[in-house]
C-alpha cells in the first residue's frame, strides 16, 4: 500500500475536490467505516527542499552569489545547483543574474516573504515539539572599528548575552571602507560605525553620540602659528579625525604642519601620540577618557567645540532579521560608552 502521507506531498494528481473532501469521516465515524479504506485526499505539492529555500534567503539578502553561497557554506557551483533546482520546481525565474549583478524577479519579490516564513517557522519547530517557549537561538556576525571594539563592543558581549541568551554575536574589526564593503557583500550581518553610508540598500539606528577632542602630551598647541613646529597624527591622508578639528573653527585656513603621519586606524593614532611629545591628533572622546583623566594626554585649544558624529547601527535594508537587528541596537543604546 502507497503511503498516504507521500500521495499527500508529493502526487502528480489533480487537487481534490470540496465535495470529496467534505466526505472524509470524521474521528467518530470511523469505527463506522472500518475496514473500508478511507479515501485520501490527494494534493499536488512541488518539492521544494528546505535548504533551497535558505539558499535562496541568503542570495536575496547579499544579492551576491559568492558571498551567499559562503553564508551557506557551499561552493559556488552547488549553490547555483540549489538555485537552478528552486527554479525548476517553480517553473519561474526567481532571480536575474548576470556577471556584474543579481536582482530579485517579480516572481522573486512575491516568494522571498513568504520562504522567509517558512524558514523561521522551520526554526520554530524544536522548541514547539518540546514545549519550548524560548525563541529559537541565531547568530549574528557584527563588524566595527577595532577601537570601538576594544573599548566598548567587546565588553558589552556578556550584557548582551544575558539581555538575550538566543543571540550570539561574533565581532568582526575593519576599517570603514573595509566594513561597508563587507556589508555590501553581505558577509556582515551589521556593522557599528560613524561611517555614513546613504545608499537606500542600507538601514541603520543611532546609538550614542561620538565626540571629539584635540589631544597631545604637551600644550605647545595654542593656534595655527604652532603647528609649523608639531607633527598632525591621523588615520589617513584625507584627515578625516582633524576634519573634526577644521570645520569648528570659522573661516579656518588650512593649518601647516612640520610634518603629517597616517597610522590607519585610531588605536594606533592613540599609541604614536603616546610615544613622545611633538605630536598633536584629533580622536574620539570615549576612546582617550582615561588618558586624559589621568594626564597622559591633554586637551588642546578646549574653548573650540569640535563636530560630533553619531555611532549607528548598519544593515542592508532587506536584512531577514531586521526585526532582531532593530533589537540589538536598542541594546547597545543602554550599554554608554567607555
Amino acid at each position: 500500500m502507497a503511503n498516504p502521507l507521500r500521495l499527500l506531498s508529493h502526487s502528480d494528481a489533480p487537487a481534490a475536490s470540496a465535495a470529496v473532501i467534505a466526505s472524509m469521516p470524521f474521528e467518530a465515524d470511523l469505527e463506522a467505516v472500518a475496514p473500508r479504506r478511507l479515501p485520501v485526499a490527494t494534493v499536488a505539492s512541488p518539492d521544494i527542499d528546505l535548504d533551497s529555500l535558505r539558499c535562496f534567503d541568503a542570495v536575496a539578502t547579499t544579492l551576491r552569489f559568492r558571498s551567499a553561497a559562503a553564508r551557506v557554506h557551499l561552493s559556488p557551483g552547488a549553490f547555483s545547483d540549489r538555485i537552478g533546482r528552486l527554479e525548476s520546481v517553480l517553473g519561474t525565474r526567481i532571480l536575474q543574474r548576470t556577471t556584474r549583478r543579481v536582482a530579485l524577479t517579480d516572481a522573486g519579490e512575491r516568494l522571498l516573504p513568504v520562504a522567509r516564513r517558512i524558514l523561521r517557522l522551520v526554526d520554530h519547530m524544536p522548541g514547539a515539539a518540546k514545549e519550548d517557549t524560548a525563541p529559537p537561538s541565531y547568530e549574528l556576525v557584527v563588524g566595527t572599528r577595532h577601537e570601538v571594539g576594544l573599548a566598548w563592543l567587546c565588553a558589552a558581549l556578556d550584557g548582551l548575552g544575558r539581555r538575550h541568551p538566543e543571540r550570539t554575536i561574533h565581532l568582526y574589526n575593519g576599517t570603514s571602507d573595509d566594513l561597508a564593503a563587507k556589508l555590501d557583500r553581505g558577509e556582515l550581518d551589521a556593522a557599528v560605525t560613524s561611517a555614513r553610508l546613504g545608499s537606500p540598500r542600507f538601514a541603520c539606528a543611532t546609538l550614542h553620540q561620538e565626540s571629539y577632542a584635540l589631544v597631545g602630551v604637551d600644550r605647545r598647541l595654542r593656534g595655527a602659528e604652532d603647528a609649523q613646529r608639531l607633527t598632525l597624527v591621523d588615520v589617513s591622508p584625507e584627515l578625516p579625525l582633524f576634519r573634526n578639528f577644521l570645520d569648528a573653527v570659522p573661516d579656518s585656513e588650512p593649518w601647516r604642519f612640520a610634518r603629517v603621519e597616517y597610522m590607519g586606524g585610531i588605536a594606533n593614532v592613540r599609541h604614536r601620540l603616546l610615544g613622545g611629545d611633538g605630536r598633536v591628533a584629533v580622536l574620539p572622546t570615549f576612546f582617550v577618557k582615561d588618558d586624559l583623566a589621568k594626564r597622559r594626554l591633554i586637551r588642546l585649544m578646549p574653548r573650540v567645540n569640535l563636530a560630533t558624529d553619531n555611532l549607528r547601527l548598519i544593515w542592508r535594508s532587506n536584512h531577514p532579521r531586521q526585526t532582531e537587528l532593530l533589537a540589538l541596537a536598542g541594546d547597545l543604546r543602554e550599554i554608554p560608552l567607555r
